[in-house]
């Protein structure tokens, strides 16, 4: 299950999170063979074209457990600054079976602040 977390992007400026992973048990998870996607939209059923896409990485040594992911100060001055936003994180990875096996780690909602100096 996913975490629920909101925050706030400043419009106009580079954002970048970095999401430390851990298992149930509280140990560093492991994510070699991951691979990370995130991605916003003003709401559910926003259509593919108002969707924004994170740069997602995980980051190295990827037994790290950790994934960064960020928004270019173009990208956030893009945005509107009038109500909240919905994202999601999610990992994925190449089961034994060759099936692509997908967990969404986080998930909530953003709020832009408008920026004066564009």
């Amino acid at each position: 299950m996913a975490t629920y977390e909101d925050f706030t992007i400043d419009q106009g400026s580079d954002l970048a999170l970095q999401i430390e992973l851990v298992e149930p048990d509280g140990s560093i998870k492991n994510l070699n063979g991951y691979t990370v996607s995130a991605k916003m939209k003003k709401t559910f059923r926003s259509t593919a074209a108002d969707t924004v896409e994170f740069t997602s990485i995980v980051a190295d040594p990827a037994e790290s457990g950790v994934a960064t992911i960020s928004l270019t100060n173009t990208q956030t001055d893009a945005l509107s600054s009038r109500g909240r936003y919905v994202y999601d994180v999610e990992l994925s990875y190449i089961g034994a079976d060759g099936e692509t096996i997908v967990e969404r780690v986080l998930e909530g909602k953003i709020k832009v602040n408008p920026s004066v100096t564009r």
